[in-house]
Parts: structure tokens; sequence; C-alpha cells
């Protein structure tokens, strides 16, 4: 079954003075500020669209990992994931990194590398922004 969830946004002004909010509908999280100078300098308790596509793949690559070790018989006891997504005003998204570190109870180095870099080809958000450079370091925890 397909499901659809909605953000919406909203802008007063020029881009760089302007500044707006972005709700998170279908949950009902919340509704959290944005502005030029969060996106392209310091955050200053606001947020971006780079900030909120870091949050959907660390959370999807994090349940793709996990969905591929269960499925190989290695389920995780947990999975950590921190996405950082690069900007740079006038290019654009420029890069993410995935940083993962993970206890596979049963699960060694060189088995864990092959599944980890599978999550990151596999994981609908890098499928959804393969036009960008995607890196990983992955590693159990010790």
């Amino acid at each position: 079954m397909a499901t659809t969830r909605t953000a919406n946004a909203h802008w007063n002004g020029s881009l760089l003075e302007g500044s707006g909010t972005v709700s998170l509908d279908s949950s009902g999280l919340g509704t959290y500020q944005v502005s030029w100078p969060s996106r392209a300098e310091e955050p200053a308790g606001k947020t971006s669209p780079e900030e909120l596509i870091a949050a959907a793949h660390a959370t999807c690559y994090s349940m793709a990992l996990s969905h591929q070790l269960a499925g190989a018989g290695t389920p995780p006891q947990s999975v950590d994931t921190r996405a950082d997504v690069t900007f740079q005003p006038g290019a654009g998204i420029t890069g993410i990194h995935l940083t993962v570190r993970a206890t596979v109870p049963g699960l060694d180095a060189a088995g864990f590398a092959p599944v980890a870099e599978s999550a990151k080809q596999n994981c609908p958000v890098s499928k959804a922004l393969a036009g960008t450079k995607i890196t990983l370091d992955a590693a159990l925890d010790e």
C-alpha cells in the first residue's frame, strides 16, 4: 500500500531578507522557522531544507540497514546514523556523508561492510538523491 506524507512551506519576502515556516502536516509534529541565514550561515534556532534532508536520510538509512541485517540473519541490536548534508550557496547540495555505528551480535566487520554499502545504495532516500554524491563511513561498535 502506498503512503503519502505532507509538509507545507510558507515564505514571506525576498530570499535574502525573508523568512518562513515549514510544517510537518502528516504527523502534526510541529512548525519550524526557516530563513536564508539559517541555510547558508548559522542555524540560530531555525532549520533548513538540508537539515530536513539529513534527518530523512539518516532515518531511512538506519531502517534500510536494520532490514537488510535482519534479512541476512543478523538483526542489529542498535544502529546509529548521522547524515551530514553539505550546502554551498550558488552550487546547491554538494554531498551527503553518512556515518553509521551499529551493534550487530554475530557479525564481524568484513560481513558488515557489504551490507552497509548495500543499504546506502538501496534506501529509498538514497535512491531519491541519486544525483548527489553520497559517501559512507560504516563500522561496528566495539
